[in-house]
């Protein structure tokens, strides 16, 4: 079927909305009518080359939408079903059949790899293959997704509140609930106050940490953080010594948990050098070189741990459901993070997004 998408031809290359044509759903697949799709900081990297994809390509990884179509050996979905999109993975290696998806051994192959799990793309354009990204490609009016990566949402939600959860929302607070798991006396510190960040602290929120500290550097953001639920925030532009203020404010001790998104070096020093005895960093950003890091002064000595975190450790078909529970109950406003665009409006909500005039962009594609 002949659709329009926001194909990027060649790195660096702006987003062309173009006629493409995609082709019917295989057996384990869904097409799917796309309502909305999150902007993640993700899709800017593979624009800009940063990361290893193909060309040309139509990228998108937090769609959400309706389905109207599924493949011969579909059974857990029906047409009309309302789902949200979610990274792919293999279901076939060592960690996917330990439950652990977003270990997949071939998450970079099948996520950045440029086509579906059977090592084809369902895009084409005159004649030639477009590259996929995270098996979806949700900048189009139509995906096909794999049911691995599809989660079946309630109807009464808005899906452009559902898309966004696919990647960056799920990354920071299933780091934090999945991953980090804080008690209610523990204290965290959230680097960085994006989309990812701010998502981070909601999670520290609805664990009840005792103590929530958010670092960044844009006073709005600092504001929205302390709505969000911390109770104590940092600009990094008015402090000369961030660790030593976060160790102030926990008595000396430094915090149980430090979450980085910034991917800034200097501030992931910080962030280690912030830690309490056997306290654990977790690092989101793939970004960032560390100039000053000792072993032995930093980790060894303070028994302390750094952990890179996928996904948020998240098992999307549970936790997505998860999130949207706590945002029904109020426990989770992710409404107070987006702001909505028209498709066409792509360019500008990324601009809009670099500026930081906005946390989480998300583009309405079509009526729910």
């Amino acid at each position: 079927m002949k659709i329009k998408a926001a194909v990027v031809h060649e790195k660096g290359d702006p987003f062309v909305f173009e006629e493409v044509e995609l082709q019917e759903p295989k057996g384990d697949e869904l097409l799917v009518r796309v309502v909305a799709s999150g902007i993640c900081g993700t899709d800017e990297g593979a624009r800009s080359g940063e990361l290893p994809v193909s060309f040309p390509s139509v990228f998108g990884h937090e769609g959400a939408g309706v389905v109207e179509k599924v493949g011969a050996c579909v059974k857990e979905f029906e047409v009309g079903d309302h789902v949200a999109f979610s990274y792919a993975f293999c279901g076939i290696c060592d960690c996917c059949h330990s439950g652990e998806p977003a270990h997949c051994q071939n998450f970079m192959k099948i996520n950045f790899g440029g086509t579906s799990s059977d090592g084809t793309t369902r895009i084409k354009q005159n004649g030639k293959d477009v590259a996929m990204f995270f098996g979806q490609s949700s900048f189009a009016e139509y995906s096909i997704v794999h049911t691995n990566s599809a989660v079946k949402v309630d109807k009464d939600i808005d899906l452009g509140i559902a898309a966004p959860l696919g990647c960056g929302i799920q990354t920071g607070a299933g780091t934090v609930l999945n991953t980090l798991r804080p008690k209610i006396s523990d204290t965290i510190a959230i680097f960085g106050c994006g989309a990812v960040g701010l998502s981070a602290l909601m999670g520290a929120k609805v664990a009840g940490c005792e103590k929530i500290i958010a670092v960044g550097g844009n006073a709005q953001s600092l504001e929205l953080a302390k709505e969000l639920g911390a109770t104590h925030t940092i600009n990094r532009k008015d402090v000369d010594d961030i660790t030593e203020e976060i160790k102030a404010i926990t008595n000396g001790k430094g915090v149980n948990f430090a979450v980085d998104t910034s991917g800034y070096g200097p501030m992931i020093e910080k962030a280690i050098k912030s830690l309490s005895w056997q306290g654990i960093m977790a690092a989101l950003s793939p970004s960032g070189k560390l100039n000053e890091f000792k072993i032995g002064e930093d980790i060894l000595m303070g028994m302390r741990t750094i952990k890179g975190v996928n996904e948020g450790d998240s098992v999307a078909k549970v936790f997505i459901p998860e999130l949207l529970e706590y945002y029904k109950r109020g426990e989770f406003p992710i409404d107070k993070l987006i702001t909505y665009y028209e498709f066409e409006e792509l360019e500008k909500a990324l601009e809009d997004s670099n500026k930081g005039k906005v946390i989480k962009p998300v583009l309405r594609i079509s009526k729910q």
